[in-house]
């Protein structure tokens, strides 16, 4: 992201640290060198034109997307490009079955003597020959570029498709399902469902075709022959394909399941890596993964058993077929009931048609891992929303910032209620702090406002408009949220602030620096604003993410503000600095403080004391602690343990 005309160095106003600093003595040069700049020039001359995507993102899905997620809608969205594969399919089993019957004419009128030597035909069959195997060729280089070309906007659009479903999906989703389960979906089995589309299908379509072709042939060259080859090898051939699709079946459902949990076990470990180092659970951990890819390895070995069993058992049906066909064939010539050339494209036939079959064995299995890969997305994508956007939601109109919870119940699990028949009233600008024991529900009453969740029972409104009935994203677009565990995503600093707001100019994100006390932040960092963050931001201290997330919400213009524990990884320097821009940037908005601090909490103009799920107090600080209630039980609590504190860190100094 480019902030401004001058931001060349890395930071406002031309300062590569920081705001309108000098550059840094021995900074690295950041530009194009001279001498490659008409290399550079050539290669974005070469560019094509991009025009501006036409993606647009609605809460609810449409009527395409609702339809049940299958091989043959994915397919028939290109029905241009899936007809021509289709010919080409055609093309490739007739003419790559020619060459038999070619042999049959060359044998029996230029090979038989006496009557039926003719060198001329064996030389114009063998030309047909070569002809139609350069027209199978051709054929099939242009089905791999077609069916190439449809699995890649087949694919596209399923990412699509499938990211924009996840877009949609509520927090309860992702809180309950492992990231590395919905990693897989969005990669291995996309990719398997990509080599079937590429080459599996086509390549299933082929054989088949070509067996149909073959027996067709087969009856037409000698109906007795093709009779018993049937009645023999067509039977078993089904009864060990059958056998074959229910075991492939189990075992490719068990391949998808453990490649799943080989990745949620991976993502997890290397997302906790600190936690493993510290705790010297390195061992425990390869213990463990060695476990789920153990069970990954013995889905992989059912799979390999069935395959194993069911391929060399077809190469011997194959091979007994012909030694019948063999013998039988080879009687009717000597008795004169069948010519020497219809025995040969016989074989010849016969061999090719258990050729399909063993390549239809690994097509197959390619089949099945698309298919099992198909099931899974399929299972994601019939995932409702919990918090579904109603058809006939209106616009939030700009709200002045008057909250209330009427009579709001809600359960995370059905029986076991977080938060009980609550009822409070905020006023426009009214600051209110929830306070109250671990796990009584103030984070809660925060999601329900900013409608990550709905009640299950009474109602939450702006300004008398229930959040149920209102876009997701107008009331969002009012909402500012801090949330207790701030989360940076790939990008410069700048752009993580200016997150909600990408057209914000310059001027404003400098204000919104300075509102929240990053300007020291962003001085210490070697390119300024322009300094990427790594990885959810692992590089920057607790304080500085939750600074930086600070900034981004302000930045947002938020009719309502969310702080769910912003302070708390901060140290008391910050705090300072953050509880002094909170009075400025709070004022005429409504905001609700999740605190576990009182020095927080008492900043509020209200304080709502929840336990057990429930409103028990509600008042300013001092109306409170003049109560003797449980408010005043927790200051009294905080009060002497800041003495004590004190008192320990002074107690050395004492002689």
């Amino acid at each position: 992201m480019t902030w401004g005309g001058g931001m060349g160095g890395g930071g406002f106003g031309g300062a590569p640290g920081g705001f309108g600093r000098p550059a840094a003595p021995g900074l690295p040069f950041a530009g194009i060198p001279s001498e490659l700049q008409s290399g550079v020039d050539r290669l974005v001359a070469s560019e094509p034109e991009y025009a501006e995507p036409d993606i647009t993102f609605e809460q609810n899905a449409n009527e395409e997307e609702l339809r049940r997620l299958t091989l043959w809608r994915l397919l028939t969205k290109y029905p241009g490009m899936l007809v021509l594969a289709g010919l080409l399919v055609v093309v490739i089993s007739v003419a790559g079955q020619v060459g038999p019957k070619l042999t049959e004419y060359a044998i029996n009128n230029g090979m038989t003597p006496p009557n039926h030597l003719d060198f001329g035909v064996v030389v114009a069959m063998a030309v047909a020959y070569l002809v139609f195997i350069g027209v199978t060729a051709l054929a099939q280089r242009f089905q791999v570029q077609v069916t190439g070309r449809l699995a890649a906007w087949v694919m596209n659009d399923l990412r699509v498709k499938i990211f924009a479903h996840l877009q949609r999906l509520s927090l309860g989703f992702f809180t309950e399902e492992k990231a590395g389960v919905v990693m897989s979906r969005m990669t291995s089995d996309i990719e398997n469902l990509q080599q079937l589309l590429q080459d599996g299908l086509s390549q299933l379509a082929i054989q088949a075709l070509t067996m149909v072709v073959i027996t067709g042939i087969l009856f037409a060259t000698d109906v007795r022959l093709a009779f018993i080859t049937v009645v023999l090898i067509v039977p078993a051939l089904v009864a060990a394909s059958i056998w074959f699709k229910r075991a492939s079946e189990r075992g490719y459902d068990r391949v998808r399941d453990g490649i799943a949990d080989v990745l949620s076990d991976l993502s997890e470990s290397l997302h906790g890596v600190r936690i493993v180092t510290a705790h010297n659970r390195q061992r425990h951990n390869v213990i463990h993964h060695r476990n789920v890819v153990g069970d990954y390895r013995d889905a992989n070995n059912y799979t390999a058993h069935v395959n194993a069993l069911y391929g060399p058992g077809t190469q011997m049906l194959g091979i007994i077929a012909q030694a019948v066909m063999l013998a039988i064939g080879g009687n009717m010539v000597l008795h004169h009931q069948l010519s020497l050339g219809a025995l040969v494209a016989f074989f010849l036939y016969l061999n090719r048609f258990f050729q399909p079959i063993q390549l239809l064995v690994q097509q197959y299995n390619t089949y099945q891992q698309g298919q099992a890969s198909v099931t899974k997305l399929r299972s994601l994508c019939d995932t409702e929303p919990e918090v579904r956007e109603a058809r006939d939601a209106v616009e939030l109109p700009p709200v002045e910032g008057a909250i209330r919870f009427e009579h709001v119940s809600f359960a995370y699990i059905e029986g076991r209620p977080v938060l009980e028949d609550v009822d409070l009233a905020m006023a426009p600008g009214d600051t209110v702090a929830f306070v109250g024991p671990t796990g009584a529900g103030k984070s809660t009453m925060a999601k329900l406002v900013t409608r990550f969740y709905d009640p299950t029972e009474g109602r939450v409104t702006f300004d008398g408009h229930d959040l149920r009935d209102v876009t997701m994203h107008s009331l969002r677009s009012q909402l500012g949220v801090v949330p207790q565990e701030p989360f940076l995503f790939a990008g410069t600093i700048g752009d993580n602030i200016a997150f909600a707001r990408p057209d914000a100019t310059d001027e404003e994100l400098r204000d919104a620096v300075e509102r929240v006390g990053l300007t020291d932040v962003i001085d210490r960092m070697p390119q300024g604003l322009d300094t990427v963050v790594h990885e959810r931001g692992q590089t920057l201290s607790s304080g500085e993410r939750q600074l930086i997330a600070l900034a981004r919400a302000f930045l947002a213009h938020p009719r309502v503000l969310v702080l769910d524990e912003a302070t708390s990884n901060l140290d008391l320097q910050s705090e300072t600095k953050i509880e002094a821009a909170l009075d400025v940037l709070l004022e005429n908005r409504t905001a609700i403080l999740i605190a576990h601090r009182l020095s927080t909490a008492m900043r509020a103009d209200r304080i709502a004391v929840v336990d057990e799920g429930r409103i028990i107090e509600v008042g300013s600080h001092d109306e409170l602690v003049a109560r003797g209630g449980r408010y005043a039980q927790m200051y009294e609590t905080w009060v002497s343990q800041a003495d004590a504190a004190g008192h320990v860190a002074s107690g050395p100094a004492t002689p």
